[in-house]
């Protein structure tokens, strides 16, 4: 079982190295990335931008460009689009954001021509994340696309984080469906929802997982409060996964977490064709190249 993320490099090295398109990869932090995940032999590189750009971010950061497959796209749009199609026509199995602003990267993927959105599918955003309080990985969503999900969204939900979690080699994912608290509370929707996935898990109809819920965050990830509630179970104090009820309660944790515990991550997209890396411009090498090796570890 994969306990840091630094052990996912370890995992891939010994599995068949799958090709990562960008769209639109002109910029010096994601070039890092990718340059890092081919040394590393966890993945090859297709690099869609501009190859003037491109070109010069290599030589000025010492990056041999001879190890990327560069297609020459100048506009940001056009560079989107182009990315997806080379996955669609087989050339990757691996989508990822570069300089192209996330409007224009969702648009791409969810053209509903061209795109990679199956049909009848549901676009998700999975995170894993290694908190230095907590004991194990977390595997958690939806902090990023869908803002309220409604309950065949967070079934959807669930099996993603479950899938994430069998990816990093947790046999049985312990999933807690949060709310604002374990007491089953009719008027509380995050409550009567957690409650039938928690008995559809029961019932066979969600595969693989121990499921529980509603459960509150703390009654889900520490054990001494879950004692005093009188809370049992498997999940209690133990979660591999999380599901939140909204994306206010997800995005909250997922910054509060890598801002005031200084935890590391790596995210990704789920539901489309393939799994599709949606750092922020703004985030940091380490940052994107966990989240290069999430997508290659849950990449078919």
């Amino acid at each position: 079982m994969i306990k840091k993320l630094d052990d996912m490099f370890e995992k891939l090295r010994s599995l068949p190295s799958k090709r990562l398109v960008v769209a639109f990869a002109n910029d010096s932090h994601t070039i890092n990335a990718v340059y890092e995940a081919v040394k590393m032999k966890i993945a090859e590189a297709t690099l869609v931008g501009d190859k003037e750009i491109i070109k010069r971010v290599c030589e000025e950061d010492g990056i041999d460009y001879s190890l990327f497959r560069i297609v020459d796209v100048k506009d940001e749009m056009a560079a989107a689009y182009k990315a997806v199609e080379l996955i669609n026509k087989g050339e990757g199995a691996i989508l990822m954001k570069g300089l192209v602003s996330t409007d224009k990267y969702m648009k791409a993927i969810l053209d509903k021509e061209n795109g990679l959105l199956p049909p009848k599918a549901i676009l998700s955003h999975v995170t894993v994340m290694e908190n230095p309080n907590y004991h194990k990985l977390l595997v958690f969503g939806d902090v990023a696309i869908i803002p309220k999900p409604e309950l065949k969204e967070k079934i959807a939900i669930t099996n993603y984080v479950i899938s994430a979690s069998k990816a990093l080699g947790v046999e049985k994912p312990k999933v807690a469906i949060l709310a604002a608290t374990e007491q089953v509370s009719p008027k509380m929707e995050a409550c009567t929802d957690a409650a039938v996935i928690s008995k559809m898990a029961d019932r066979g109809q969600i595969k693989g997982a121990s499921v529980d819920g509603p459960l509150a965050l703390d009654v889900a990830i520490d054990k001494e409060s879950a004692g005093i509630k009188k809370i049992k179970g498997e999940v209690a104090g133990d979660a591999d996964c999380l599901v939140f009820p909204n994306i206010e309660s997800g995005n909250v944790f997922y910054k509060t977490n890598t801002k005031l515990a200084k935890s590391e991550l790596g995210a990704m997209l789920v539901g489309a064709k393939v799994p599709a890396v949606l750092s922020s411009r703004g985030d940091s090498i380490k940052t994107k190249l966990y989240s290069i090796a999430l997508a290659a570890l849950s990449a078919k």
